[in-house]
């Protein structure tokens, strides 16, 4: 993997170009073709690649939680973040895997798959008041649950819960809906977006799809490899 940007240079060192700048950032980490779609066949893992998934991992191994959207744990399968032996001198001091927090407003969750039964770190639910009394009741025998916001997931209350809890440094994997509500919301700050060399067509959603915002960010840099452009934006200060 070469860097293209801000100057050329080869062997980049991954967790010094993704350290995190201070404890509470929020960083989205998505891939999409080259013409913008954000998955293939239903799936992201179709343009994906060996330095998509290697950047993937460290971008895990930096976080103190991982966020995902319950439509994405659904499709792509989510199971829990586990502990690699490359994330030692990245976690030093943390747990050995950051949690994972589910996004989901209607709890229609399967409390039996590995992401809740395997998780070494406890998952989190993040959902409403409004949800069903007997489902919140079900999912917290099973995970630590948050309820942010009423009708909705209010976003910056529920990172203001995350944040509390300690987990500042948080990698939001979307999908797609998840991340135009945080754009929304105003609390990206960091946009990490791997581009597969394929067009895909067909329907695929951007990876913001839902309320129109308005984030202006700063190019950071361009990792290349294989074809597949790996480019940090960060915002613009206000």
């Amino acid at each position: 993997m070469r860097r293209i940007l801000p100057g050329p240079a080869g062997e980049v060192d991954l967790a010094a170009a993704y350290a995190y700048p201070r404890d509470q950032w929020l960083r989205l980490n998505m891939v999409a073709g080259a013409d913008g779609g954000a998955w293939l066949g239903g799936l992201s893992e179709g343009l994906s690649s060996k330095g998509d998934r290697q950047i993937f991992g460290v971008l895990r191994g930096l976080a103190d939680v991982v966020v995902a959207g319950a439509a994405t744990v659904r499709a792509e399968g989510y199971g829990p973040a586990r502990p690699r032996a490359s994330w030692a001198a990245l976690r030093e001091g943390r747990p050995p895997a950051p949690p994972v927090a589910v996004i989901t407003r209607r709890l229609d969750l399967d409390l039996t798959a590995p992401l809740f039964t395997e998780a070494a770190a406890r998952t989190i639910v993040i959902t409403t008041a409004d949800a069903p009394e007997d489902a919140r009741k079900r999912a917290a025998e099973h995970a630590d649950v948050v309820v942010a916001g009423d009708t909705g997931v209010d976003m910056a209350l529920a990172l203001a819960e995350l944040a509390r809890r300690g987990l500042g440094r948080v990698l939001c994997e979307g999908g797609p809906r998840i991340n135009a509500q945080m754009a929304a919301a105003g609390v990206v700050d960091e946009l990490c977006l791997t581009i597969s060399p394929v067009l895909t067509g067909g329907d695929a959603a951007r990876i913001l799809d839902g309320p129109p915002s308005h984030t202006p960010m700063t190019l950071a840099h361009v990792l290349e490899e294989d074809g597949f452009l790996f480019c940090k934006y960060t915002r613009e200060p206000s």
